[in-house]
């Protein structure tokens, strides 16, 4: 018998110790991986489980979405072609509200009917004012009084009047606070800021992610304000007629007046309407608007008796960016008619 020469059994010793601990190192390394890639998973998922968050109006689900980004799913109670001052809400949508994390409220009259059931249907929901810090105008309506004949004030002189003195010649004197707050670009910065706040206190670890969605959607409103003015800076007669006074905050902003042919549900009178369309025809309007909401019978007649085009401004829309510019390239060309 052979024997085994000492280097070569020390030599296959050591190889054999080296591979044991290989194999134990690379089992390790997988184990390791797993958990890795295990916990990974896990912090991916939690992070990216999406609130469901719920909102009263259209405009709304924009203004969510662009700081929830990824990270919220918006339902929306009121639908684009509803009207938010007499909609009652389905049972479905009311069952859906079980789920909700948090309700985005903005001041609409449906809230004020509502938003008590709502927290009784879910008792644990996270209500946002998403309006809160917003000093609420009058809304606009069509004062009996106002001599629109006699209406010679010089327009340049018109331009730098204080704009809610313009409005208050179309003001009720019991009118109720404007709830259109989400149609002014700087009140919808304070809008943003709130419904942010409101996401951060839901679902603290992803403020950083609101943080800088937030911060986007801030510059993205102030280039959209800066594009509406620009395109509002020519017009010399700034008024026009619409039927549903909703974009009071518009006007105030951007220096125009808006007479309406209703007001808190109540279409002026007869009278009143034959004096909106001898100022209408004085003033060669050529352009009058309404919303796809109302019934705009009396827009129609009003439209008809002064050879106007009528043209739908939807409040209601709800990619907010785009509404936004595409009413004022409405009005703009509209005002840009007038004579006077």
């Amino acid at each position: 018998m052979k024997r085994i020469s000492y280097p070569i059994l020390k030599l296959f010793l050591i190889l054999t110790i080296f591979n044991l601990v290989a194999c134990n190192q690379e089992k390790i390394s997988r184990s390791t991986q797993e958990n890795t890639t295990e916990i990974n998973q896990n912090q991916t998922e939690n992070r990216q489980e999406k609130l469901n968050i719920t909102v009263t109006i259209p405009p709304q689900k924009y203004f969510v979405e662009k700081i929830g980004g990824e990270l919220v799913n918006v339902n929306v109670m009121i639908g684009p072609r509803l009207e938010p001052h007499t909609y009652e809400p389905q049972p479905q949508q009311l069952t859906s509200l079980a789920e909700s994390s948090a309700y985005v409220a903005i001041g609409v009259p449906f809230e004020e009917v509502w938003l008590n059931k709502i927290t009784t249907a879910n008792p644990q929901i996270v209500m946002i004012n998403s309006g809160e810090g917003i000093n609420k105008i009058p809304l606009v309506g069509h004062d009996h009084d106002h001599n629109h004949e006699n209406d010679n004030h010089n327009h340049e002189d018109e331009h730098n009047e204080d704009i809610e003195h313009n409005e208050s010649n179309y003001t009720s004197e019991t009118s109720s606070p404007d709830p259109h707050i989400w149609l002014s670009p700087k009140l919808a910065k304070i809008q943003a800021e709130n419904i942010y706040q409101g996401l951060v206190k839901i679902n603290p670890e992803n403020q950083q992610i609101y943080q800088e969605n937030l911060t986007k959607f801030l510059t993205e409103i102030d280039n959209i304000d800066q594009q509406i003015k620009e395109k509002l800076a020519p017009i010399n007669n700034r008024k026009f007629f619409i039927y549903h006074p909703a974009w009071g905050y518009f006007a105030q902003e951007y220096n125009l007046q808006q007479i309406p042919l209703e007001f808190e549900g109540q279409e002026v009178t007869s009278q009143e309407l034959s004096n909106l369309i001898k100022q209408a025809k004085a003033e060669k309007i050529n352009t009058v608007f309404a919303q796809p909401q109302f019934n705009n019978k009396t827009m129609e007649i009003f439209a008809k008796e002064i050879g106007a085009e009528i043209v739908l401004l939807d409040d209601l829309a709800q990619n907010w960016s785009e509404n936004m510019l595409s009413t004022a390239d409405k009005l703009a060309k509209a005002m840009t008619n007038n004579t006077n």
